[in-house]
């Protein structure tokens, strides 16, 4: 009773538990819940580019962003997954919160992001090449964001001069309510007494003595660069009335003039124009006092400026107009060589040259090759024509009457030393060749040659040509194929294919009654393939066709014998099963197992196959193998789901159960017996 009892309950127990495990695995599974995952960075100035992942409720859900209550941005999730950038707003410093709301559920997730302050100090100097010159006012401006609301900042601007003084002056930034705010002030106008620009060099410009550092420079010219036939424009501070003398040198030039300064004190010359001759290079400004009280300035009012040229792009193209590089360009100037410039893979050559008439000759292996002409005002581009001509050349076969392009054959060319193959049409160019050079020809496949050619000169009836055409027609050799089975004997009723390893070229023929198939084959290596009557592969082999060859192909693989035995679960033989025998591209091949399990396939070719076994009239296969045949083959096919019981075919899983509820049956009698035996009453002596 106690065991019966205990039974009950695990029983009860256990139906419990799968109750519950199956009311849980069939509960709706719950959304995802809205969160901000990262947020990078977590501060930074306004401006800053932050990046924002998250999750939303539901797959693709719409969702926004808001910086505080400013919506940045809207969107679709991809999925359940939010990736998106947002730039920080015009926003007061300190923090903030950035909140991702789901638009379809309103659930939210919320991030701070700290804003920091920005102090934007910016000089207002003209772009070079132009510069500030002596006398004149600079602008400075402060730009501050991420401040507090409302709030008027007092900024310190330093100026450090060429001759290390020092100039200050206060300036005063009220914030509006987001915390952004602008001013400005002009150097030396705004600043301390006795500030100034009336010295060439590097001017230091300081906010709050670290916060910010900024330079301008000041120079004698109105621009660092000037070109042929420009006038100077030359600007310097002196005393009112004082003489000074201007002087410009450099390759070519020496310039002089006495000036006086007028009743402001300025120095102002523009009298001095650029020659037209001019070399590029540096040239230097001086201008020295030369009154009787000098003003002496340190440092000295000396200031180079630059003729740099412009950029004239030369292209080196031969007569195909195919562009060349590695031409040499040689730029003359009333017959002075000004520069040499080689071009580059592209066949350009950058040269630079002033205002003017040049003439340009290229040079291509020491060989003047092409000359032009070029007139420059400002930046241009011209192409040189050089006398170099494209050879193009055609590797072919004659098949059948027909002329037809060999890929991936090799051309040696000399005295150049290029190395060309051609491509799958047959044909390879080699570029930009010298037409009154004599040139070799080795053409090679698979590293034989089988034509040299010596072309005297690139030129037709002695006139240089943008092209110059050559043909090499590949020989034709006997390729006799003979095809034999295993024991040496011919193998008709086959067909021989060959194909050209790297041509493209095929073409097949059947046997004749010696096993023999005859074919016309380009220079080249071949793969042959042998097919039986049906399409079935016999065998296949690669030869090299560089004479008349003959090559015998063995199909030993043709005409094997496979045995299938089929047996039951203790390995006793089915007869009568019905064995299926089928490979790659062939008809399924059945036959009956005998009285051993055994079904023969005779005359079989070589390869992989699959084996199936069908019993009593299935439809489906009760079993199937993979079978390799590469030689006489045996195979055993066991089926482990039935089990021949006096002849009658029972499923070996039942006859498990069977077996099991025989001896259960068996030793609950043998525990009954023992405790029948064992509650017998014991007879007692008197």
């Amino acid at each position: 009773m106690k065991i019966q009892l205990r039974i009950r309950q695990l029983t009860f127990l256990f139906l419990i538990l799968t109750s519950f495990a199956m009311s849980f695995l069939m509960m709706p599974r719950a959304s995802a819940t809205v969160a901000i995952a990262s947020l990078q960075p977590t501060s930074g100035i306004v401006g800053t580019q932050v990046q924002l992942t998250g999750n939303v409720t539901n797959a693709g859900d719409a969702y926004e962003i808001r910086f505080d209550d400013t919506v940045l941005t809207t969107g679709n999730a991809s999925a359940n997954y939010v990736n998106v950038s947002f730039t920080v707003p015009q926003a007061t410093t300190g923090d903030h919160t950035v909140r991702l709301t789901d638009s379809a559920t309103l659930e939210n997730a919320t991030a701070t992001f700290t804003v920091t302050t920005s102090y934007d100090m910016k000089i207002d100097v003209p772009q070079a090449p132009k510069q500030p010159q002596e006398g004149e006012s600079i602008p400075i401006s402060l730009n501050i964001t991420g401040g507090e609301a409302s709030r008027t900042y007092l900024a310190n601007f330093t100026v450090l001069t060429p001759m290390t003084a020092s100039y200050a002056m206060l300036l005063g930034v009220t914030t509006s309510t987001t915390g952004s705010g602008t001013g400005s002030a002009r150097y030396p106008d705004d600043f301390s007494t006795g500030a100034n620009t009336n010295v060439v060099g590097d001017y230091s410009v300081l906010l709050n003595d670290t916060l910010k550092t900024g330079f301008f420079f000041v120079g004698l010219t109105g621009s660092t660069e000037y070109h042929r036939n420009e006038p100077v424009d030359i600007k310097a501070v002196y005393k009112q009335n004082e003489n000074v003398t201007l002087t410009i040198t450099g390759k070519g030039v020496s310039h002089s003039s006495n000036l006086t300064a007028d009743t402001a004190g300025v120095v102002r010359y523009a009298g001095f124009t650029v020659p037209a001759n001019a070399s590029i290079g540096s040239f230097m400004v001086s201008v020295v006092s030369v009154s009787d009280q000098p003003t002496i300035k340190n440092p000295a009012d000396i200031q180079y400026f630059t003729v740099p040229g412009f950029a004239v792009n030369v292209t080196a193209r031969n007569l195909a107009g195919d562009p060349v590089p590695y031409v040499e360009i040689r730029a003359f100037e009333n017959l002075t060589s000004l520069t040499n410039v080689t071009t580059a893979s592209d066949g350009v050559a950058v040269l630079s040259l002033e205002i003017g008439s040049y003439t340009c000759q290229a040079y291509f292996k020491d060989q003047k090759v092409g000359e032009r002409g070029v007139e420059v005002t400002n930046a241009t581009s011209a192409d040189l024509v050089c006398s170099l001509t494209d050879l193009g050349i055609q590797v072919a076969a004659i098949v059948n009457g027909v002329e037809v392009g060999i890929p991936e054959a090799g051309l040696f060319l000399t005295p150049d030393n290029q190395t060309l193959t051609t491509d799958i049409d047959g044909t390879v160019v080699a570029h930009s060749l010298l037409p009154n050079v004599t040139y070799g020809l080795n053409a090679s496949r698979y590293g034989m040659s089988f034509n040299v050619t010596t072309i005297p000169q690139l030129m037709v009836d002695e006139t240089v040509v943008p092209w110059f055409n050559v043909t090499f027609i590949c020989p034709m050799f006997k390729l006799q194929a003979n095809v034999v089975k295993a024991d040496g004997q011919p193998l008709g009723n086959s067909v021989v294919k060959i194909e050209e390893s790297l041509g493209g070229l095929s073409t097949e023929a059947n046997v004749d009654a010696n096993g023999m198939a005859t074919f016309d084959a380009v220079f080249g290596r071949y793969d042959i393939e042998v097919y039986d009557g049906n399409g079935v592969r016999l065998n296949a082999t690669t030869v090299d066709v560089f004479q008349n060859q003959n090559v015998t192909v063995y199909c030993t693989l043709y005409g094997l014998t496979l045995s299938v035995r089929v047996v039951d679960y203790f390995g006793q033989p089915f007869s009568n099963a019905n064995v299926t025998l089928q490979g790659e591209g062939l008809a399924p091949v059945s036959g009956l197992t005998q009285g051993d399990g055994t079904a023969t396939f005779s005359n079989v070719v070589g390869g992989s196959f699959e084996v199936a076994v069908y019993l009593a009239n299935s439809g489906q296969p009760t079993a199937a193998q993979e079978v390799a045949v590469e030689g006489p083959t045996s195979v055993q096919i066991k089926i482990d789901k039935y089990v021949l019981l006096a002849g009658l075919l029972v499923e070996t899983s039942q006859l498990i159960v069977v077996i099991i509820i025989v001896v259960t049956v068996v030793l609950i009698l043998l525990l009954e017996v023992y405790r029948r035996r064992r509650s017998k009453p014991q007879k007692t002596e008197g």
